[in-house]
């Protein structure tokens, strides 16, 4: 059927669109219909979308189209073309039914369309089932998705668990080695919205840095509503001009409530920044079976790490209380993943024993003191971080 396609738009305004979709196009493909990009021109103007069977992007954008229509090209390298034209409009033509020709400035370009007959059908977004500020969504993904697995061979482990209940959202992700916990406020579609959710952490962590935090509406989360609430099995962002679907996984995640402990015999205060600096100085020097000692007594915090290579020892200055003195390892790159989503300048460890898991939190706006079991509560914190120790050698 012949058709033709011809439009006009904004450089800058094209290019932020196919990035986006491009950056959700798989690189290899069983087949090769799903590296294309669908470009979509009606008189609203321009939808560029990709699907891959697990992940669905979508984008409006304003354009004049002078004849409206459906064609898809080569995504990525759809992309990789806009981001090096000039900045000027951008013209793109459909000749003889099978080349898409774009033209900007004096650089011309021919591309092959791709058939779309055997091309999916896209999914539509579900209902929306609440929504919560860009800012706020940004921060809890970037706290809690990198300590999730990366293991496929355990997917309860390389998601993010939501746990909503009416207003309150839980979003936890655990490798086994860490934990990151988030809780925060959202507005939910009913005040009586309950809903487990398992989001691959990979896309949500897309979907975080490809957010704008700047934007004055909400972002809509749409997983569906009343009884329908996670039955299509796709998570749903939709965000000023962008939609974004996501198969989410079907595994459950572990029960990590024990994991997390109420009371601490030790507690320590540190400078986040200077503890970071020191991290990186001092992880110089650790073999490949990486640790970093910490040892902890009045008034300062001694890191250590040793190879074949050499050793490396850094002093800090800390607040420490619970007991003379506490020795215990970790991963270092661990160790700087949870200090890098601390939001506050100083950080506050929880300690039970060296080989028992620790807690990281944000340093409270006061200090939890001893209680008469002679042990520290846990302060109320919206994120804690847990971190498995790295045992000691002898």
């Amino acid at each position: 059927m012949e058709q033709s396609v011809s439009f006009r738009v904004a450089k800058d305004d094209l290019a932020d669109a196919v990035s986006w979709v491009a950056r959700s196009l798989p690189s290899k493909v069983a087949q090769p219909v799903l590296r294309a990009m669908l470009i979509t021109a009606d008189d609203k103007g321009l939808e560029f979308s990709g699907f891959d069977y697990e992940v669905s992007t979508r984008v409006r954008i304003a354009a004049m189209v002078d004849e409206p229509g459906r064609i898809a090209v080569a995504g990525k390298l759809l992309a990789d073309i806009v981001a090096t034209l000039p900045n000027k409009e951008v013209e793109m033509t459909l000749e003889d039914n099978s080349q898409v020709v774009l033209s900007c400035g004096s650089s011309r370009f021919s591309l092959p369309i791709i058939p779309l007959d055997d091309y999916p059908q896209l999914p539509q977004l579900p209902a929306v089932t609440g929504t919560i500020q860009p800012q706020l969504f940004v921060e809890a993904i970037s706290q809690v998705a990198s300590a999730a697995g990366r293991d496929d061979t355990l997917p309860m482990l390389t998601g993010v668990h939501m746990d909503i209940r009416g207003s309150h959202v839980e979003m936890t992700a655990t490798d086994r080695f860490r934990l990151a916990m988030r809780t925060l406020e959202w507005d939910p579609s009913s005040p009586d919205v309950q809903a487990k959710l398992l989001v691959p952490a990979k896309t949500l962590q897309e979907t975080g840095r490809s957010l704008d935090t700047h934007l004055n509406t909400p972002v809509e989360i749409a997983v569906g509503e009343g009884e329908n609430i996670g039955a299509e099995g796709l998570f749903g962002v939709h965000a000023a001009n962008r939609e974004i679907t996501t198969r989410m996984l079907d595994a459950d995640f572990p029960n990590v409530a024990p994991l997390l402990p109420k009371t601490h015999t030790a507690i320590a205060s540190i400078e986040v920044a200077p503890l970071q600096e020191a991290i990186r100085r001092v992880s110089l020097l650790t073999d490949r079976n990486a640790q970093i000692r910490m040892e902890f007594s009045e008034g300062q915090v001694i890191l250590a790490a040793g190879a074949e290579s050499g050793n490396a020892t850094e002093t800090l200055p800390c607040a420490f209380t619970g007991r003379d003195e506490f020795l215990i390892a970790f991963n270092p790159g661990y160790l700087k993943d949870g200090l890098s989503v601390v939001h506050t300048n100083r950080v506050v460890f929880g300690f039970t024993e060296p080989s028992r898991p620790a807690i990281m939190i944000p340093e409270p706006e006061v200090l939890p003191e001893v209680n008469e079991d002679g042990v520290f509560p846990t302060p109320q914190t919206d994120f804690t971080y847990l971190l498995m120790p790295v045992r000691l050698p002898g």
